[in-house]
């Protein structure tokens, strides 16, 4: 995620938007000052999490561009939480 990412609590709110859609995987930031991440699940869990960070974010956010690359489907969760890295 690109824009005002960072200090706003960004990737709690997306931890918190992940386990609610049942989603596993990571988000950390990035020396970049953007955001980064990983995302496993079911599918329509998925586009609604990709909407989710396209459009809403945490409160203070404000997200100018999200790319979203190395989309695959899986047959099994390779994780069972959703973290924060640091």
């Amino acid at each position: 995620m690109f824009g005002a990412v960072q200090g706003v609590f960004f990737r709690k709110y997306t931890k918190q938007q992940a386990t609610k859609l049942n989603l596993v995987g990571w988000v950390q930031n990035t020396e970049r000052d953007t955001v980064e991440g990983y995302m496993e699940g079911e599918k329509s869990n998925i586009d609604q999490m990709k909407n989710w960070l396209q459009t809403t974010g945490s409160p203070r956010s404000k997200i100018t561009k999200v790319q979203f690359t190395n989309e695959k489907s899986i047959t099994k969760l390779t994780g069972n939480t959703f973290d924060i890295r640091r």
